[in-house]
Order: structure tokens, then C-alpha cells, then sequence
């Protein structure tokens, strides 16, 4: 039985059924408490003592908002960079006042999920708000002994037998506060481990100062600016705990006509509010006594409160001074009076079972399998893997023809315009093929031309065409017209048959004042032999060849 209730409260092996591990040495964590407009951070490294206890003002605008986590991030932001600290993880703890506290009896389950499951399904009946807006954790404080009954018949078998039970402190959040902590951490820029209960963090704390011995009940009486909180300790663990919201000293309540609150009227109500909460632990269940009763803060009015205390409780009452406890430095302790509760997380974060509460990461309750499901949604995986393979492999092979198509069409297109240029070229592959097949060398009759032409300075050719007969026809524009008589002899000279020429008078403006048409058919015994002909020299003022001078309009 002893074995079983270890597994319950052992933090490792709730992470091994969750799949987490824990690391051997947790690394340093920063525990950040918002006391009002006080910052109180406490610093510890690993398993390690405190390395750091130091409180921080946070500063508002005048027109700020400060229920907007983004306000309340930028204000920690700034009064970390103050103390130059650049925390890694980071702890914060939710009072008591924000938190819904129940102690639930239980059977004793070996398996935590399914215990979760029963704390889910019970605390829901006790919630002020819906189970599905709230955020739900719990510690098992300890195994309830079956007690013994000498006048009750021996059980025939066990399982006559009475079921041991579990004490368990469930502690529930709204998910809205949980989001507010989480985007308070993105807006002042640090990584936030766990969001975890001041009043656990009072009793870790306490523990670590008066170190009881588990069966002396404490209670310890917080004093904050706006709170008064009670928290019971009993068999090391957390077992009440009460706080009520005060208004600070020196606060004008709304309204005319009202006084701000006094120390001495501070005083009264946290005396009030502190016994009224130790006589309702006091009628919880088992209700043991309390052994001692601590007085713990930095308000100034502890003295104040210890002294009524002492003279309307029973149980001895003391302070509580961390700072001398825990051997801090002396620095430190106005401090560690009044962050009790960080101090303790941060301790707390640093044991072997780790925090029992962590809203960020609660306890979760087991999810019932559904097999006939589950192989439902296993073949429908299966097909749409199947289906998007087969998809895949579709649309490789599309986009390979894609491309292959896109290259066609690319080359479809750029021979569509290149289309008149292969017509041209074809017409004058035709033509060229005519020329080849009527067995003339009409570039030889070209250049043999020059040759037998008068100079240019008496004649020149305006164009040259040839037609499918193998006439060849001849514009020229001449100085005279005996220029073009002679020109007559000198072709038929040449060996071609000549059309009578028609001289027609056609100045121009180079001084060429005949022009004529001439149609020469090469003779078949025609033999041209360039060698022995020469054409007549240029003129030394000719410019034909020069590109720059035709674009000048140069003749």
C-alpha cells in the first residue's frame, strides 16, 4: 500500500505515463510574484540554495491600463532591466484569493489519469464557473489509514474489507487568468516554465524554515499589501488555505465623504480575517489542532497583528523571519519577509517530485480508447495516403509532358514567325535550283557585264533581272544616246543576242540624260572567261562601298 501512494505522489511518474521526462539538475529558475505595485523575484540555482532574493517597483504610466497584460509585461520588463537580470525560466504563483481551493476524498487509483478523472468529475459539482472555462490540478496530501473497529466482525475476505482512501487538494483556475499570465510573459519577454500557487509556495517555504516534523500542524498568517491569506501545513503538505482581499492602508474607498483606510483599522481586519479562517479549519475534516501559528510579511503591521494574535488564539503564535532561517545575507532579508511564497516556489521547482501545481501543465485525465474508431480513422489515413500517393505520381508524370508540350508549342510558335522567312528563303532556294538546272552561272554573267560595260561615268545599271527563260534585262541610264547606240554593239561584241534598244530621253540629276531598257539572251556558244576581261576602274570619287555615305543620301 505504501509502494502504491509513493507512484501517486511521485511527480516522475506522472511524467513517465505523460511521456516527459525530467532532467536530472533542473537548471537556475527566476519565481516572479506580483505583490501590488512591488515586484518580488527570488532566484535559485538547480537543487542548489537561493542565489538571489530582491524586490522591484513596477512603474505605470499615469493613463495606463493595469489589467492589461501587456501594461503589467512592459512594467516587469522595465524593473528586470533595472536589476539587470536576464531571467531563463521562469516560475510565477497565483494568490490565493485567484485560485478555487477543494479537498477531495477519493479512493486510492494507482493510475494518475484515471485519479484526474475522478477529480475532474467531482470538483466540477463545486465550481462558481463552468468546468470547461476552468483549468484543474491537484496534489494527494496523503493516504487517509482505514481506522480499525474492535466491535465490528473480522471480514470474512478482503474484499469485505474497508478501501483505504486519498486526501487530495485540488486546486482550479479560470483559463482566462491562465492566458492573462501567458501573455503578460510574451510581453515582457521571458520564457514562462510554470504558473504555479502561492500558497504552495508559503508552505514550501515555511517547511524550509521551521523544518516540522510532520506531525505538528502549522498555520502560517501572510500579510500583503491588498491580501491577508492562511495557509495550514500538515504532514508536509499544503492542507487549507484561505485568503481575503483587504484594502490597502492609505486607500481612499470610492465614494465622498470616506476616510483612507488606517494602519490600526488594517490591523483589526487582518486579525478578524486570520481567526475567522483557523476556525473554519478548524471544522474541516480531520480538523487537527494547530501546533503553532507564524506571522510572516513586510507590510509593517506583522508586530501589530502577532500581538492580537497571541491574546485571542490559543496555539503560541511567532514570526516568521525567512531572511535569519534560511541564512541569507542580510541584505536580503526585508525582502524574503514578504516573498515567502517565491521563495518556496523557487525551492519547490528545484525538488525531486518538482512543482504539484503547474496550471500551464496540469494533470490531465485519461482519454478513453475507442478501438472501433480507431480502426476507422487508421484505414481512412491509410486510403488518403494511398490516394495522395497515387496522386503524386500522377501529376510527376503530367508535369513531365507539360513540359514537353510547352516545349513544342514553343517551337511551333517561334516557326510561325519565322514563317515568311522560310517562304522567302524556299522562293529564292527555287529560283537559285531554276538557275542550277538551266546550267548558267548568272553571277558569272554578272560580273561578266562590268566587264564589258562602258565606265560609269558614260553609263551605269539601275537594276538586273533574270526570268525563268534565262533573259536577262538590263535598266540603264546613259550620258548620250551614241552611248547607247555603242552600247549595242559592244553586247552583241560580247556575245549576246540584243533586242533593239529603246532610248527614251530621261534626265536626272547626276547629268545621265538617256535611259533604256536592253534585253540580252545569252548565246549558247557564249563562253565567259573573267580572266581576260577587266572591268573599267572606279571613279576616284565613287562612295558606293562606303555605308556612311549611302546613309548621307550620297550617289
Amino acid at each position: 500500500m505504501a509502494n502504491r501512494l509513493t507512484q501517486l505522489l511521485s511527480a516522475g511518474t506522472r511524467r513517465r505515463q505523460q511521456g516527459q521526462r525530467r532532467p536530472a539538475a533542473p537548471g537556475p529558475v527566476t519565481v516572479l510574484d506580483l505583490d501590488g505595485n512591488t515586484l518580488r523575484i527570488a532566484q535559485a540555482n538547480g537543487r542548489s540554495a537561493l542565489k538571489l532574493v530582491a524586490t522591484a517597483t513596477l512603474d505605470f504610466p499615469a493613463d495606463a491600463e493595469r489589467t492589461d497584460p501587456a501594461v503589467v509585461g512592459a512594467a516587469v520588463a522595465r524593473a528586470l532591466a533595472r536589476l539587470d537580470l536576464k531571467p531563463g525560466a521562469v516560475v510565477m504563483g497565483l494568490g490565493r484569493s485567484r485560485v478555487v481551493l477543494r479537498t477531495l476524498k477519493l479512493p486510492l487509483v494507482e493510475n494518475l489519469p484515471e485519479l484526474a478523472s475522478l477529480v475532474h468529475f467531482q470538483v466540477a459539482k463545486d465550481l462558481p464557473f463552468p468546468a470547461e472555462d476552468a483549468v484543474i490540478d491537484f496534489q494527494v496530501v496523503r493516504e487517509i489509514p482505514v481506522a480499525a473497529n474492535p466491535a465490528a466482525p473480522a471480514a470474512a475476505d478482503s474484499a469485505a474489507a474497508p478501501a483505504p482512501r486519498l486526501d487530495v487538494l485540488v486546486a482550479a483556475v479560470k483559463r482566462e487568468v491562465v492566458e492573462y499570465y501567458r501573455r503578460l510573459a510574451v510581453a515582457a519577454g521571458f520564457n514562462l516554465a510554470a504558473l504555479s500557487l502561492l500558497p504552495y509556495g508559503n508552505s514550501r517555504g515555511l517547511e524550509a524554515c521551521a523544518a516540522p516534523d510532520g506531525q505538528t500542524v502549522l498555520a502560517l498568517v501572510s500579510l500583503r499589501p491588498d491580501e491577508v491569506g492562511v495557509d495550514v501545513v500538515a504532514h508536509h503538505s499544503l492542507v487549507f488555505s484561505r485568503g481575503t482581499l483587504m484594502r490597502p492602508i492609505g486607500e481612499k474607498p470610492p465614494g465622498e465623504g470616506t476616510v483612507p483606510l488606517t494602519t490600526e483599522a488594517f490591523v483589526q481586519a487582518a486579525v478578524i480575517e486570520a481567526v475567522r479562517s483557523l476556525h473554519g479549519y478548524g471544522g474541516t475534516e480531520p480538523g487537527l489542532p494547530v501546533g503553532q501559528v507564524l506571522v510572516v510579511g513586510a507590510t509593517g503591521c506583522e508586530a501589530a497583528v502577532l500581538a492580537a494574535l497571541r491574546s485571542r488564539l490559543p496555539a503560541p503564535c511567532a514570526p516568521l523571519t525567512p531572511g535569519e532561517a534560511l541564512q541569507l545575507p542580510a541584505e536580503w532579508h526585508v525582502a524574503a519577509a514578504g516573498s515567502l511564497g517565491a521563495v518556496g516556489l523557487a525551492l519547490g521547482f528545484g525538488d525531486e517530485q518538482g512543482l504539484p501545481f503547474n496550471f500551464l501543465d496540469p494533470k490531465r485525465p485519461a482519454v478513453p480508447r475507442n478501438l472501433k474508431r480507431i480502426r476507422l480513422l487508421t484505414g481512412a489515413v491509410t486510403a488518403l495516403v494511398v490516394l495522395f500517393a497515387l496522386l503524386g505520381v500522377r501529376k510527376v508524370l503530367v508535369d513531365r509532358r507539360t513540359v514537353l508540350l510547352e516545349a513544342a508549342n514553343a517551337e511551333l510558335a517561334d516557326a510561325e514567325k519565322k514563317r515568311p522567312i522560310y517562304r522567302t528563303l524556299m522562293n529564292h532556294a527555287a529560283v537559285v535550283g531554276d538557275w542550277v538546272k538551266g546550267g548558267r552561272d548568272w553571277l558569272q554573267h554578272y560580273a561578266y557585264l562590268a566587264a564589258v560595260l562602258p565606265a560609269s561615268e558614260e553609263v551605269y545599271l539601275t537594276s538586273l533581272a533574270v526570268d525563268n527563260q534565262g533573259v536577262i534585262r538590263l535598266s540603264v541610264q546613259a550620258r548620250s544616246g551614241e552611248i547607247l547606240a555603242r552600247l549595242d554593239k559592244q553586247l552583241r561584241a560580247a556575245g549576246y543576242e540584243v533586242k533593239p534598244l529603246a532610248i527614251n530621253p530621261g534626265a536626272n540629276r547626276f547629268g545621265y540624260g538617256f535611259r533604256s531598257n536592253v534585253e540580252l539572251i545569252p548565246s549558247p556558244k557564249l563562253k565567259i572567261d573573267l580572266a581576260k576581261k577587266q572591268p573599267a576602274p572606279r571613279p576616284a570619287d565613287d562612295v558606293s562601298l562606303d555605308p556612311q555615305a549611302w546613309k548621307r543620301g550620297a550617289k
